[in-house]
């Protein structure tokens, strides 16, 4: 379903179908329904590595640990951990845990989970790069080895979240798939306080608490059901009309009267994601250019340069962002570990350098190129994309806008279809290695890096630099080595950085929630008065 805007007709099924999903429950104090505009695109928590797959699973899974409100690591389904001589970490598991089924956890589970989490066929396998074997030492020990001493690798698996084989096996699905459906794709099984008890994709998923959770709730809810509505105006009639109790997010132009409005609460704050462009780096030819052929113009960093200097982020996030966002520099915002304080100025906004630096690359006047973005996945994402085309079409840089939801969006840069495109990242660890990982890495599927680096960049001093980053314990010395890499991201423009995206919930008054900085919104903290 992929489109440039949405015709009348199409518009009037969409609502409908969002309208028809939000039929009210019967009252119950303790009945919790909330909405967003992405629907999980899957129950497998490792066939996405994408936060609204994670986010949501992690009401139903576990892993090994987990973050707390604040976003510290805590113990979860380790009681403990600490580094073992030869390299690598040992968790000491809790005992007594089943999953919702009745089955027990063991090491062996763990195991088993890696082994999946970690395959070909799984999105999370980069998790797992430094790993160089797993080794289960009784029911309720497992060493995690790894390749160099790793201080980041417990936190860096917060979102790995473990099944149970046998479920896994007898039910076909032991390895995840990405294209796919396979049992673990609409079914769960895990060890979390909720339960999934029923699932219509895209339409409603419903899910209970789990009684046999082993830690203790501070949730009332007795039921939760979540509704996907994509049309930011259908989502604030349902929670003004009283058929639903959350929204997140909410359309930044509704701030100011839901703030005056009685009976509900916005909780704002700043998210950890920071929105960029990226480019095919890798292709030595443009796929949707009318006037360029045989060639990538975005192979040359003046060109880069140029897209860069041409966006006026300032005014991005003062007319679309609504003054709700803070202007990006690197991959990561200043309050990530890891931020290079002395690289945080942005290339300045200037249209004419932009021009100059295309005419000195060999393009005085421009060139047509396609634009990829989502229409679902981030605030005002298609809005942004418009916005951004339309100040670089002043300098000759003619983007072809195709925007689509993100069920459709991911397959299409995995398969190469872009020459640009937007995207948001959000360092599940906190620290500036999570991005150099996964977006500035060479990706190489062997070593399990840079599965999210869609254009292919590539530098051989990052490459170098990561397993080092990984395994300094010097703090200073890391940091150093951290700046040489963000240094030579902004020198070559191997993205365009804009800003960071804000968090923006609405909820009615009665609802006592947490709101966390990774967007994950967590039902054990909920609670309906």
């Amino acid at each position: 379903m992929i489109r440039r805007q949405w015709p009348t007709a199409g518009l009037a099924l969409v609502l409908a179908a969002a309208s028809s999903a939000l039929i009210p429950l019967s009252a119950s104090a303790e009945t919790f329904r909330w909405a967003g505009t992405t629907d999980p695109q899957t129950l497998d928590p490792h066939a996405s590595n994408t936060a609204p797959v994670l986010g949501f699973l992690n009401n139903v899974y576990e892993g090994l640990v987990r973050r707390d409100k604040q976003m510290q690591v805590e113990g979860a389904l380790a009681t403990s951990w600490e580094q073992i001589e030869e390299g690598g970490w040992r968790f000491n598991l809790r005992e007594g845990v089943t999953f919702h089924d009745g089955s027990a956890f063991t090491a062996d589970d763990v195991l088993f989970s890696y082994e999946r989490a970690s395959s070909e066929e799984s999105d999370t396998r980069s998790w797992f790069a430094p790993v160089s074997e797993v080794k289960v030492v009784d029911d309720f020990t497992i060493d995690f080895l790894t390749k160099a001493p790793n201080p980041l690798f417990p936190g860096s698996i917060a979102n790995f979240m473990i099944m149970d084989r046998e479920w896994s096996e007898a039910n076909g699905a032991e390895r995840p798939s990405k294209e796919a459906e396979n049992f673990a794709t609409r079914n769960a099984n895990g060890t979390g306080a909720f339960t999934v008890t029923a699932r219509d994709p895209g339409v409603r998923t419903e899910l209970a608490p789990f009684a046999g959770w082993w830690d203790s709730s501070e949730s009332n809810i007795t039921k939760a059901v979540f509704t996907p509505i994509g049309q930011s105006a259908t989502g604030m009639a349902a929670l003004l009309s009283g058929e639903i109790d959350f929204i997140s997010p909410i359309p930044l132009q509704d701030v100011p009267r839901m703030q005056e409005r009685s009976g509900f609460t916005v909780h704002q704050g700043i998210e950890a994601r920071v929105i960029m462009f990226g480019f095919k780096h890798d292709s030595d030819a443009l796929m949707f250019s009318d006037d360029v052929s045989g060639k990538n113009p975005f192979q040359d960093v003046r060109v880069r340069q140029a897209a860069y200097q041409a966006i006026d982020v300032d005014t991005l996030i003062a007319k679309i962002m609504r003054g709700n966002a803070q202007p990006a520099s690197q991959l990561v915002s200043e309050n990530m570990n890891g931020y290079s304080k002395g690289l945080s100025e942005r290339f300045a906004y200037d249209p004419e350098a932009a021009k100059a630096l295309l005419a000195d690359a060999g393009y005085p006047d421009g060139f047509s190129f396609g634009l990829q973005c989502p229409n679902d996945r981030y605030i005002n994402d298609e809005s942004i994309c418009k916005a951004a085309a339309s100040m670089m079409a002043k300098v000759g840089l003619n983007a072809k806008l195709t925007s689509m939801p993100v069920r459709n969006y991911w397959p299409e840069l995995r398969e190469d279809k872009f020459d640009m495109y937007l995207l948001g990242w959000s360092p599940g660890t906190f620290d500036a290695e999570h991005p150099i990982r996964f977006l500035a890495s060479t990706p190489n599927k062997e070593k399990k890096l840079g599965s999210w680096n869609f254009g292919g960049y590539s530098n051989e001093r990052i490459d170098e630099l990561l397993p080092l980053i990984q395994k300094e314990l010097n703090e200073e010395s890391r940091q150093a080595m951290v700046d040489e890499v963000h240094g030579l991201m902004q020198q070559e423009v191997a993205y365009v950085p804009m800003y960071i995206q804000p968090l923006i919930w609405a909820s009615k008054d009665n609802v006592s929630l947490t709101q966390r900085s990774d967007n994950f919104f967590i039902l054990r903290w909920v609670t309906v008065n």
